[in-house]
């Protein structure tokens, strides 16, 4: 009566699925030709104007200045602008700025940031809390909480949902 139904196909493996990789290892090593290190990298707007946005950590622990945005704006902007390249459109946004409230990720993160406040979500341990970083393991990390009683508590990483620098006046 109808027929076969029609059946559409999508690949998943897209050619295009690889350019994030191909652009955030750029960035780190115009980064890394700075003595910067990448926090975050996201992208957005349109086809014919992207925006990359991309966040910076000094390498000394200090403050990013504006001075190393522009600096490490430029080590980036000299390789997506060579000829030849076709990883961006000639028309792109590149915004560099200092991580604000840096994401904690991976252990090294943890262990450099050890004595400072993070603000921590981890559902089996108590949802969202702020603790100091007391030390840091190699799958886990002991935080103090702000209380009278300054109670730590372990935590295993891999439990640890989400975490960011808190900032204390």
């Amino acid at each position: 009566m109808w027929g076969p139904i029609p059946t559409f196909f999508c690949s998943i493996n897209s050619p295009r699925r690889g350019v994030k990789q191909e652009l955030q290892d750029v960035v780190v090593k115009g980064l890394d030709s700075a003595g910067y290190d990448l926090v975050e990298i996201k992208t957005g707007g349109t086809k014919s104007r992207m925006l990359i946005e991309v966040r910076i950590d000094r390498r000394d622990g200090s403050a990013v200045t504006l001075d190393d945005c522009t600096t490490a704006s430029r080590a980036i902007e000299a390789l997506l602008d060579e000829p030849g390249s076709d990883l961006v459109p000639r028309s792109y946004e590149l915004q560099v700025s200092s991580p604000g409230e840096r994401p904690l990720r991976s252990p090294g993160d943890w262990r450099r940031f050890v004595g400072r406040w993070a603000n921590i979500l981890s559902p089996e341990y108590g949802g969202r809390f702020e603790a100091r970083i007391k030390e840091v393991g190699e799958d886990d990390v002991v935080v103090v909480l702000d209380d009278r009683k300054k109670t730590e508590r372990r935590i295993p990483l891999a439990a640890v949902k989400e975490a960011r620098l808190a900032f204390h006046l």
